[in-house]
């Protein structure tokens, strides 16, 4: 009975055992997957999911496994690698896509002290804002907020050229006054 056993072990196919570390075997199976791997992962995933990456990442992780996998198992070593690795790189697109997709206005790569320093100077312009005569505060937001040209402020005010840029030179007197550093 044990020289049966014996015997049908040795009459196993040879390449079930035989793995795929030679480098003529490894480019027999790569012409023999390659575009069938390729075509795979390309109707399954479409474009998007880099197919041929997919395809070279599989050829890579069973040359590393090479000594583990059989040559009876090689093709499904490879679609079953490349199946993954595409999942993954799905995976991986849906987590960008939700990071570029959060609302980002509240993180700032600015210190706290230049926050806070920022914060306190806003509160200073707009006290000192509030301190000017409305003919100067008018016409000192559309100069330098709005980005109106002096002649254009005068024909909205009905006033003359030199009154708006007395009113203008007259803001910024009081504002660098009342604002230190400005």
């Amino acid at each position: 009975m044990f020289f049966l056993f014996l015997d049908k072990i040795t009459k196993m196919p040879k390449d079930l055992f035989e793995n795929v570390c030679e480098e003529k075997l490894f480019s027999e199976i790569f012409k023999k997957h390659s575009k069938n791997l390729h075509d795979f992962i390309y109707y399954k995933y479409g474009p998007d999911s880099n197919p041929k990456d997919q395809v070279q990442e599989a050829f890579i992780k069973l040359w590393d496994n090479c000594n583990k996998v059989s040559l009876h198992k090689a093709k499904s070593f490879l679609f079953t690698v490349a199946n993954n690795l595409s999942l993954n790189q799905i995976k991986h697109n849906v987590v960008k896509l939700k990071y570029q997709q959060q609302d980002n206005t509240d993180k700032t790569n600015e210190s706290p002290q230049f926050i806070l320093e920022e914060k306190e100077y806003l509160q200073k312009y707009q006290r000192a804002l509030a301190k000017l005569s409305e003919a100067q505060r008018v016409a000192f937001l559309l100069n330098r907020i709005e980005g109106k040209r002096h002649k254009e402020i005068a024909e909205m005010l009905g006033i003359s050229r030199k009154a708006v840029e007395k009113r203008i030179y007259g803001a910024l007197e009081k504002l660098r006054k009342d604002i230190d550093g400005i």
